[in-house]
């Protein structure tokens, strides 16, 4: 038997091979864009199966498409859905700006299936009804990226929020020397600086979320240029009404649906807040890998757990891994968001032409992003333990806590005072104590580190 099948398309022959789902348009495809050998991220596949799931449904109930075929390209989405027959999706994400291939890829493998169920399906006639590769693909692009920040990376940014909160409790009341400029600054406690983190993720959290929420407006009903040309007047509203049954999501239609398929303003809107999360993940990841930096000759605050051996050389050099490969996923979701704003730049007329680029993109973004928090809270915040002999001793030798007698004894003479405490290596209050006129307890209590992480005025 040959491996191979002949199919024919608007342009003529094609060999496929003889196994495969798909048909001569996405052969055409696998063959014009051997690129990266990246196909576009299942999630993707999985949206634009959602909505031919839903664009059949919206169809049936307009009197446009039969039962019998409604059914069976419901059963094959659902079948996509589910992550069955995966391998059947090739092309390149490095494609025709527009998305057609992976576009009529879906539309063939749906027939296929359909085939192999005993209804015949045609893949432009009946499961591209009333739908473009240009309005299936930006909605593709929202769907997508909605459900995986909804059922992904907002879940991850709140267990990280869960695991900080319950170390910052833990950590309250332990004073360490605050920096500024990488310099010795005033006291703070280690449940601030979590504090700190955490409201970070918190507002990231927010952000993203509304971000979000401007992708449920879908471009779907826009056909080719916006117009709504070979679509129903009333095709939008029915297809949000199954899309939204389908899924759970309360997606709506997009007023002017043009917008949605000549721009992706709303899904560059979106990366530029996964690049917002990445900023700051990568902020907790170098507090992290400061704090835990030594153990002999380094910050040595904390001890991040001791994942693997950290040199094929140096017998018993532990690193911070998670925090590094953290600070690595924020560079890349950076970049990926660099790519997007360009790719946002590159709408002509009625259609952007970068559309696979910024769908993979989001769903890369949201995936390292995800998995990067998840790892954080759970291999490194969860494990921290306290270096409390090294901070206690450092907090209470810091010349700087000499900013606390200022109102009392004036900017210059605490300065002085400061100097002599860095030249001789004494304790500030020793040289405080000689130099200010004020009595050690008074000192003790305006130097006390605890009550100077609470501000004020003593």
């Amino acid at each position: 038997m040959s491996d191979f099948r002949t199919e024919k398309d608007s342009l003529g022959e094609v060999r496929v091979p003889a196994d495969a789902l798909w048909g001569a348009q996405t052969q055409r495809a696998v063959d014009n864009f051997p690129v990266s050998g990246q196909p576009m991220p299942p999630a993707f596949i999985a949206a634009v199966a959602r909505i031919k799931q839903a664009a059949a449904e919206a169809n049936a109930s307009l009197g446009l498409l039969d039962n019998d075929k409604r059914d069976a390209i419901v059963e094959a989405c659902l079948k996509l859905v589910d992550g069955e027959h995966a391998d059947q999706f090739p092309v390149d994400r490095y494609q025709t700006g527009s998305g057609t291939s992976t576009n009529m890829n879906v539309n063939e493998v749906i027939s296929a299936l359909a085939g192999r169920a005993g209804v015949t399906v045609n893949p432009n006639d009946h499961v591209n009804m009333s739908q473009s590769s240009n309005d299936v693909i930006p909605t593709a692009i929202h769907v997508s990226a909605v459900t995986a920040v909804q059922d992904r990376l907002l879940p991850a940014l709140s267990h990280l929020c869960g695991v900080i909160y319950e170390r910052e409790a833990m950590f309250s009341e332990q004073v360490k020397t605050g920096r500024t400029h990488l310099m010795d600054a005033m006291p703070v406690t280690v449940g601030q600086e979590m504090r700190t983190w955490r409201e970070q993720v918190l507002a990231t959290e927010k952000r993203v979320e509304a971000a979000a929420d401007d992708l449920m407006a879908l471009p779907q009903g826009g056909t080719a240029v916006g117009t709504g040309v070979n679509a129903p007047h009333e095709f939008a509203e029915q297809f949000v009404k199954f899309l939204s049954s389908d899924t759970g999501y309360h997606f709506r239609s997009l007023e002017h649906k043009f917008v949605g398929q000549s721009a992706v303003d709303s899904p560059v809107a979106l990366s530029a807040q996964l690049r917002g999360a990445a900023l700051v993940l990568t902020k907790i990841a170098n507090d992290l890998r400061w704090m835990n930096s030594g153990p002999i000759h380094g910050l040595a605050e904390i001890s991040l757990p001791a994942l693997q051996p950290g040199s094929s050389i140096m017998p018993g050099k532990v690193n911070p891994v998670i925090p590094e490969s953290v600070a690595m996923v924020g560079a890349q979701v950076m970049g990926l968001d660099g790519a997007n704003a360009v790719a946002g730049q590159s709408g002509n007329f009625q259609l952007n032409v970068m559309l696979p680029l910024v769908g993979a993109n989001l769903l890369d973004m949201v995936a390292l992003l995800t998995n990067a928090a998840r790892l954080l809270a759970d291999k490194a915040i969860k494990g921290i333990t306290i270096n409390v002999d090294n901070l206690n001793a450092g907090v209470g030798r810091n010349p700087v806590l000499v900013t606390a007698l200022n109102p009392e004894i004036g900017y210059e003479l605490a300065a002085d005072i400061a100097k002599e405490a860095y030249r001789t290596g004494r304790p500030v209050i020793d040289v405080a104590e000689e130099r200010s006129g004020l009595d050690r307890a008074r000192l003790e209590k305006l130097m006390d580190p605890l009550k100077l992480t609470r501000g004020g005025v003593s």
